[in-house]
This record gives structure tokens, sequence and C-alpha cells, in this order.
């Protein structure tokens, strides 16, 4: 399903990006009502209005159900107590009434449970498909501030806690309901007796408006404290190769430790506030009971009360507590909800900076020429990582970026791809402005290898024709020969077919990159960029790619940045950064020949800029 329409008339929050992890996405409870959630999960609910309004419907029906069955067993009871001349066909009828009631109500539960439920997993599953539709197009400024962990946990969580709610807030509208008629009923059946019953009402608020706030305190804690124990948990799952290494485990052990009990106490905390609510109610339930018994039996004695009226009474009082207990559980629930409607609508409201232009053309067959023209780039505002770069790469020109860390070797190459937008300038692709293209096109047109490559769960051959799904088995098989990976793969348990698991577990980091290399191979691409490609393949291997791409890059224009001076004197032309700027333009024998900043390091024998 597509995602629904946004609301526009609220004001909408910001999504944060700093502060604590409680404060920020954590956060356990929020108000009980906001209106801007509740309006943009209505949006969400509009295609189930029908099955809703079914629900709500049988949520009715079971509701006046339960009212009736006590009306009902009055009737019996009375008629029974008069003796035969009340009449036995009416007993009987009567009897059939109640059978009537008890199938009705069979039915509208069975209904609604379905409904009901059958909604919130499809609701469940809009919101998640929503947002990981909107989490693959979000721009990857949006990216390089969130941490992965907040995102899963409003994908899985937070979507939780609104499923909840839905399912939870209509069965709510029964318990009012319940709660109501009961009320409606018993002061319609004896109103002095039915004040003396509700009596116990006012005393359970009073206690309920002092216990909330301690409650909701001591359920604070145990959150906080228990996403502290989970993190250190986490950290030390991920870090467990360092711990070994420098034989921490009895110090994170003790550090853990200490964790763990804090969330213990927290825990228990919380549980003793939980746990004297309902004794209270119970003590209240009990403490109406007995004023039915006591003064309603002395009525019965009294013969100013029918029998049948006071059992009705009982019925009604030991259901009366349940929707009570049911409603005190839905405000901490809707508490939760609207705090995590507030984290998921962010998400789904954050703004897309890099997207297709309105009358963005198709990127056809180009020449494969690359010109960044007068571009002044950053991450963060007035912080400009490139200051006024030009250069042209011409078509099938092998192109080598050089710098310290931090020059801004990398950022040309997601200005290139257009993972951002420049700040000042332009970056052309085959004479065109890559904003005035759409983003397929110029995909289909670049290609990338990353120092850090990532395989997904799936197999060998999957990964390689990752970008390309169209892709042949022969094509597949060259592109590994092509940087000799195909005996590696050949010696696999089922070759190409082999499942690898998400991020290449059981592969080297070597050999991911090969696997990530054949990946930009199949793909075909005029423009191949190489960002430290080869940094974390041994000397061997590099040669067998050099080799490798002496040949395929013929014909394509190639952007490398690197580190290591051993890797870049074959480029036909050598662009030296610094500090966002370039200082130094041309081949290897040019630029050792002026003498320069290039010259120098190399005369040094420096393995890469960063030594120096």
């Amino acid at each position: 399903m597509s995602q629904p329409p946004k609301s526009t008339d609220e004001p909408k929050p910001q999504f944060a990006v700093v502060g604590s992890q409680t404060s920020q996405d954590e956060a356990l409870f929020g108000r009980a009502f906001d209106k801007w959630v509740v309006r943009r999960f209505l949006t969400f609910l509009t295609p189930y209005r029908r099955r809703i309004g079914i629900g709500i419907a049988a949520i009715v029906v079971f509701t006046l159900m339960q009212l009736a069955i006590p009306l009902v067993v009055r009737a019996v009871i009375d008629r029974a107590l008069a003796g035969p001349e009340a009449g036995l066909a009416l007993l009987q009828i009567i009897c059939g009434v109640f059978l009537v009631i008890v199938v009705l109500s069979y039915a509208a539960n069975h209904i609604m449970e379905i409904v009901v439920g059958k909604v919130a997993q499809e609701l469940l599953f809009d919101l998640r498909r929503a947002m990981y539709a909107h989490l693959q197009k979000v721009s990857l400024t949006f990216m390089d501030k969130t941490e992965t962990g907040r995102l899963m946990s409003r994908l899985q969580g937070d979507v939780g806690a609104l499923q909840e709610f839905l399912e939870s807030s209509i069965f709510a509208i029964g318990d009012l309901l319940l709660l109501i008629g009961i009320i409606v009923v018993t002061l319609s059946l004896d109103p002095v007796l039915g004040a003396l019953t509700l009596s116990v009402v006012p005393i359970l608020f009073i206690v309920r408006i002092v216990w909330l706030p301690l409650a909701r305190r001591a359920f604070m804690r145990a959150r906080e404290t228990q996403s502290a124990t989970n993190a250190a948990l986490a950290e030390t799952v991920h870090g467990v190769r360092t711990i070994q290494e420098l034989r921490r485990e009895d110090v994170n052990l003790r550090l853990f430790d200490e964790k763990a009990h804090d969330n213990l106490r927290a825990q228990l905390s919380a549980s003793k506030y939980t746990n004297i609510m309902v004794p209270i109610v119970d003590t209240l339930s009990g403490a109406a009971m007995a004023i039915v018994i006591i003064v309603g039996g002395g009525l019965v004695l009294e013969d100013a009360l029918d029998v049948g009226v006071m059992i009705a009474f009982l019925f009604y009082v030991q259901r009366f507590f349940d929707p009570i207990r049911s409603l005190t559980l839905q405000y901490s629930v809707m508490q939760r909800a609207m705090a995590a409607g507030q984290r998921i609508f962010e998400v789904l409201d954050v703004e897309i900076d890099v997207a297709d232009a309105p009358k963005a053309e198709v990127l056809g067959d180009i020449n494969g020429a690359v010109e960044l023209r007068n571009v002044t780039f950053g991450y963060v505002k007035d912080q400009p990582i490139l200051k006024n770069v030009s250069f042209k790469a011409a078509p099938g020109e092998t192109i080598a970026l050089v710098g310290a860390t931090g020059s801004g070797k990398t950022s040309i190459a997601a200005l290139v791809h257009r993972f951002y937008d420049v700040w000042d300038g332009a970056v052309l692709i085959g004479g065109r402005d890559v904003r005035d293209v759409t983003q397929d096109s110029l995909a289909r047109n670049v290609g990338m290898v990353l120092q850090d490559p990532f395989l997904f769960s799936g197999t060998v051959f999957e990964n390689i024709r990752y970008s390309t799904t169209n892709a042949s088995h022969a094509d597949v098989i060259d592109a590994a020969k092509a940087v000799g990976l195909h005996a590696l793969i050949e010696a696999m348990p089922d070759g190409y077919d082999t499942m690898l698991e998400e991020g290449g577990g059981g592969l080297s980091l070597g050999q991911r990159q090969l696997v990530s290399f054949a990946r930009a191979l199949v793909a075909d691409t005029r423009i191949l960029i190489l960002d430290e490609a080869t940094a974390n393949i041994d000397s061997y291997t590099e040669r067998q790619i050099q080799v490798a791409l002496a040949k395929l890059l013929q014909g394509r224009t190639a952007i490398v940045i690197a580190h290591r001076l051993a890797t870049i004197r074959g480029a036909d032309r050598i662009i030296v950064l610094q500090a966002g700027e370039v200082i130094e333009n041309g081949d290897h024998d040019t630029l050792m020949a002026r003498g320069g900043h290039y010259s120098q390091l190399y005369s040094l024998n420096f393995a890469s800029f960063d030594d120096a």
C-alpha cells in the first residue's frame, strides 16, 4: 500500500539528532493525547474504515449482550421464585432469550477479535513498509547523523506500540460503554443501592491520581536502565575480539554487573507499583460486593428488593472493575503510542534533500566525460569540505585523486554519484548537470567500489549481480575471472550458489572486496569510481586487479581514490588535493618534474599521503 498523504495543517515535530538516547527515542511516555499524531495515524486507518466500523459495531453488540445477561438472570430467578403460577412457558422463553444472547455474544466477540486483529496486523505492515520505502530514498545527510539502532527501534518497537494502541483503543470503546451501561442499569434498578455500590469509585480515582506519577517514574527508570544494560551487552558482543585480546573479561563483567543490578532494582521497583494497584482494585471490588450483600440482603429480607435484582447487582459489581482496570492500562498504552507515533512520523516526514527534478530527463548513452565546475560542498553548514574545485576527466581517462584524509577525495566521488548536492557550482556527467537527470539513469552510468564493501544475505552469484539483476551467469563468471575470484568461488561448497551471511561472513575482507569489485564490473558502467578499492587487498591480489583493470578500463572513465602512491602511478592524470582545494594537476612524470608537493612526498618514499 502506498504511503497515505501527509497532514500539513498541524505543526510537526522536528527530527532530533542530538541529545540523550532516552530523551530522543527511548522515551516511554508522551502526552496521553497528541492531536498531530492521532491525525497522522488516522490517514493510515482510512483504507480500513469499513472494517473498523464493523469491529466497533461488533464491540457494541458484545457490550450490550454483557449488560443484558444479568437482567435475564434476574428475570429467571424472579420467575422461578414466583412459583408455578408464573408460567413455565414464560420461563422457557426467557431461557431461550438467554441462549440467543450467549450466541450473539460469542459471535460478536469472535467478529471483533478477527476484524480488529487483522486490521492491526495490516496496519503494522503498512507502517513498516512506508518507513522502509522512505528510508530507501532518504538523503545520506540524514543517515550520516542518525544511529542505525534508533531507526531499527522505530521500525520495530514503535510500530508495535501503535498496533497495540489500535487494538486496545477499539476494545476500550467496549470497556467505556460497559462501564457507563453498568452505572445506568444499576441506578435504574435501585438508585439507593446503586449509589452506595458506586461510592467506592471516587476512592479508586484518588488512589489512581496518587499512584500514576509514582508508577510512571518507576517505569521510566526501568526502561532507562534496561536500555543501558542492552547497550553494554551489544557493545560487548561487537567488541568481543578486542576484549579477549586485552583480557578485559573480568573488568567488563564487573561493569556490566553494576548496570544489570541497577536494572534489577529498577524493575523490582516498577513491579512493586504494578503489584500495589491490583490488590487495591480487588479490595474495592470486594467492598462493593459487601455493600450489595449487606445492604441488598437487608432490603430483600424486608421485601423492599427482589432477589433477582440483588443477584443482578452482584453480577454488575463483579464486572464493574474489569473495564476500570482496562481503561487504567489504556492510559499508559496511549502515552506510549503518542510517543512512538511522534517518532515514527518524524522519520516519515524527513525531507528528501536529493530528489529528481520535476523535469529530470533520462541520461542515455554518454561518452563518459566527468567535470567538476567551481564546486563548493560540505556536510555541515558553513564548514565546506571542497572549496571551488574544478577539473575535467576526458572520456576513457583515468584520474587519480590523492591527498591526506579530509582533503575531499571521497566527497568528490559522492558528488559524482549524486549522493549529495553541491552548495555551489555543478557536477557534469557527459556534459549534463547531474541534477537535471534521473538518479536511476545516473546510477546506470556510474559504478562504485568502496573501501568497506558490504555483502548481502544471499548467494555469491546474487551478490555479484546485485546492481544488475538481468546479468547472465556467463557475465558473472567473466567478472569473477577478471578480478581473480573465479577459482576461489569454484572451491566453495556450492560454487556460485554458496550462501553468504549478511556482511559476507566466512570471507576475508580482501575476498569481500573482490566480490564488490566483480559487482561493479558486471554493472558495466561508463564511469567507474574506485574509493580506496585496493586498500584492504594484499599486494599479490592488488597486482592481479591492476592487470585486469588495465584491460577493463579501456574506453571507460575512471576516478581512482587512493592514499598509497604506488597504486596511482599508472593514472593518466593525478589531481592532488589539500584542505579541499586542488593544488596540483598532471600525470606522474609531470608532477615529479615540477618538484611540488606530490614530488616531495614521493621522493621521501612515504607509503601514503597520510604518513606525511
